[in-house]
């Protein structure tokens, strides 16, 4: 009999795509929440464990031999130190490796320390940007603003890399990663199939969207930096300083690992965007 994936953190974006994909496939999963009515409200069976990171009740996990955590990875080391569980599958993030330290970043750092150290075999899974899943902010947020603005500033003109994943090949990963013995603690770097400029990513979304192809105005990150705030009037998508910096380095990854380890070969992004937008307008009543 296969053992149920214990999946913490299932109401989530990414917990509740990987549940919808387990349940296709017939496995059987317990979810573990935070908040019970949150679960509820995703219209997904099963009776939820509840769990809350902060003061972590080993009863939460009990029975588990395997366990998905789609929280952010800065819990690892509290979900490990309850855990009886001898395989562990981590999302952390790509953000692990910019050159720009945040609380975010810094906490999925100091996760995957804790993961290594533990010795359990397992994987963590660092994505790079996730687009594509139910209420996702970073594909229809932008297309948002380009509904609203005839022209987008970007710093230096929108030159540096991203290679974002859509949250389908996510979940073929998670899946993938569950179905592999793993040799101690791994990690691996998950991502779209190639990078591309954020320019070419904002026209890329432009299409996808039925918009015409925006204007380009390259502006010095300070600028942007200090008119973000801004952003919080009603009406505009809102945009973080944090989020303005992060535009000014490179986020490109080799996907070598990905592809050997977890045999997923990932959807081209206007695929993967055309999806999306099909997947939004159908769910629109």
């Amino acid at each position: 009999m296969i053992p149920p994936v214990y999946v913490v953190g299932a109401s989530g974006r990414s917990g509740v795509a990987l549940c919808r994909a387990l349940l296709a496939a017939d496995m059987p999963f317990v979810p573990v929440v935070r908040n019970a009515a949150r679960w509820a409200a995703t219209g997904l069976a099963g009776t939820p464990r509840l769990l809350d990171l902060l003061a972590p009740d080993p009863a939460a996990l009990a029975g588990a031999e395997q366990i998905v955590s789609c929280a952010h990875a800065r819990h690892a080391s509290a979900l490990l130190h309850i855990s009886p569980a001898e395989k562990h599958v981590f999302l952390g993030s790509t953000r692990r490796y910019s050159r720009w330290t945040d609380a975010h970043g810094d906490g999925v750092r100091a996760g995957e320390a804790a993961f290594r150290a533990d010795g359990r075999p397992g994987v963590m899974l660092h994505p790079t940007m996730i687009y594509g899943a139910a209420g996702e902010n970073n594909v229809q947020r932008l297309a948002a603003l380009l509904r609203r603005l005839p022209f987008v500033p970007l710093p230096g003109g929108g030159q540096s890399l991203v290679q974002p994943i859509h949250q389908s090949d996510l979940t073929r990963c998670i899946l993938a990663a569950l179905d592999t013995d793993w040799d101690g603690p791994q990690v691996v770097t998950i991502a779209g199939p190639a990078p591309l400029t954020y320019a070419e990513f904002v026209r890329a979304v432009a299409r996808a969207a039925g918009l015409r192809p925006p204007r380009i105005v390259p502006v010095a990150g300070a600028i942007l930096r200090a008119v973000a705030p801004l952003t919080r009037l009603p009406g505009l998508p809102r945009i973080g300083t944090d989020e303005i910096r992060r535009l000014l380095e490179d986020k490109a990854f080799d996907i070598t690992l990905m592809r050997r380890m977890l045999g997923v070969d990932p959807m081209p992004l206007e695929a993967g965007l055309a999806l999306t937008f099909q997947e939004h307008a159908d769910a629109r009543p």
